[in-house]
């Protein structure tokens, strides 16, 4: 089974690796294989061409309503576990870890089970597609990133939050 144990790392800065799109592309065709009616998008840092951050490659498997149970069960299927500790996310929106070896070297994974009627799904996308357009946000939100990593704050939940304002900001600005 290509997807294995997700390790906990403390939250640090890694460079852009552009290797994470070759990535994110065969964990996509497995998740899409192994629950078809899904359909799953690449989201978050790593979807951003040159942005750095935490090297998680981030997803979101969107299923339809009524699909929930059967779209966690084939994801778990394929080797992934649910989140241990971080922002705790609920069973009816669950995120599910995992690492994937790529070119020998190991990638962790986070797929975000998403219906694919939430407005999550659009302010996901509008974050991501603002980073790819706007080459000094997307440096802006690396310099937020290092920011909070060197004022010491490495523990996952806390690390998230703190980004969390600027997240929240450029959503608003795009209303």
């Amino acid at each position: 089974m290509p997807i294995v144990e997700y390790e906990l790392l403390p939250p640090t800065y890694i460079e852009y690796d552009p290797a994470v799109i070759a990535v994110a592309n065969r964990v996509i065709s497995l998740v899409e294989s192994a629950a078809p009616s899904v359909t799953v998008e690449h989201i978050g840092s790593t979807a951003v061409p040159d942005c750095a951050g935490k090297g998680i490659v981030d997803l979101m498997a969107l299923y339809r309503v009524g699909r929930l149970a059967a779209t966690r069960n084939a994801i778990d299927a394929l080797g992934f576990q649910p989140q241990r500790v971080g922002h705790a996310f609920p069973e009816d929106r669950p995120m599910r870890v995992g690492a994937i070896e790529h070119e020998a070297h190991v990638y962790r994974l986070h797929v975000h089970i998403i219906a694919d009627n939430s407005e999550e799904v659009s302010e996901l996308r509008r974050f991501r597609d603002a980073l790819r357009a706007d080459p000094e946000l997307r440096d802006a939100y690396e310099a937020k990133k290092r920011d909070i990593l060197q004022a010491g704050l490495s523990e996952p939940v806390g690390y998230t939050k703190a980004k969390g304002d600027f997240i929240n900001a450029v959503l608003a600005k795009q209303h």
